[in-house]
């Protein structure tokens, strides 16, 4: 009698820990989470080349304008040695 009751107490324990464990699977879904992590790496890893080929582009656009804007201060500034092209007059 009481090894049938410790038998149905562990069934019963048993079957609650599936049901749990199935809710908890419906709930979170870790494998599907797992395939769009991979998914998601395998995106950002195919695309590295095309985001690394823009960013040396805007950082050559910035440079390029960053050149222009010092080339323009160097042109209106009363400074002669600033200028780098032309000789100071006064030496």
């Amino acid at each position: 009698m009481q090894l049938r009751e410790t038998l149905e107490m562990n069934i019963k324990r048993l079957l609650d820990f599936l049901v749990y464990s199935r809710n908890f699977l419906i709930r979170k879904s870790p494998i599907k989470a797992l395939a769009n992590q991979i998914t998601e790496g395998l995106r950002e890893f195919l695309t590295l080349k095309k985001k690394a080929k823009m960013v040396q582009y805007r950082l050559n656009y910035n440079r390029h304008q960053l050149q222009k804007m010092e080339q323009l201060i160097a042109e209106n500034n009363q400074h002669t040695f600033l200028q780098g092209q032309n000789l100071n007059k006064m030496q």
